[in-house]
């Protein structure tokens, strides 16, 4: 498995098209299509992916398995004590593969690089398997947020932590 920073357009694309293809399969069962919709052009086009790179101190990251195929993806805002685990999506066919506790390896060792102390995310209430996925990682639940992000729609989420 191999870790590639998104720093070009091309990869920016792949990660928006993969973005795309996960979040209709994953959460059609949890939101409705419109929302789905909505929030892949607000938070998960091209143009907005390489809006948060370049403004908002994402960094996006694709994994690639040994085969060459790309599993997922996951973008992380480094702040001042913690860093922000702002995206985490594992393609349908690989997700229980080691994947995502890879990921997270390397997350944690960017996080203690920058001497953050914990590592945060947000996740749906109703996405039960990403919560237990989490769990099983050694993420809590700390609160429960709730976040008007227009157009009628609202992300009604727990914040998770894992301390480092």
């Amino acid at each position: 498995m191999e870790i590639v920073s998104v720093d070009k357009k091309e990869l920016i694309e792949i990660t928006s098209k993969l973005a795309f293809e996960i979040w209709r399969e994953h959460y059609a069962s949890i939101i409705t299509s419109e929302q789905i919709e909505y929030m892949l052009e607000k938070f998960q086009s091209a143009e907005a992916i390489a809006g948060q790179i370049s403004e908002n101190n994402h960094k996006y990251f694709l994994i690639k398995a040994d085969s060459g195929e790309i599993e997922g993806y996951f973008a992380v805002v480094f702040l001042k004590e913690d860093a922000f685990l702002s995206k985490f999506y594992i393609r349908k066919n690989s997700r229980g593969k080691g994947y995502g506790k890879a990921s997270l390896s390397f997350i944690k060792k960017i996080a203690e690089n920058n001497n953050s102390e914990y590592i945060w995310l947000t996740v749906n209430k109703n996405n039960l398997n990403s919560i237990e996925a989490y769990k099983k990682m050694g993420f809590y639940i700390d609160s429960e947020i709730k976040q008007d992000i227009g157009n009628g729609f609202v992300m009604d989420d727990y914040k998770m932590v894992l301390k480092i």
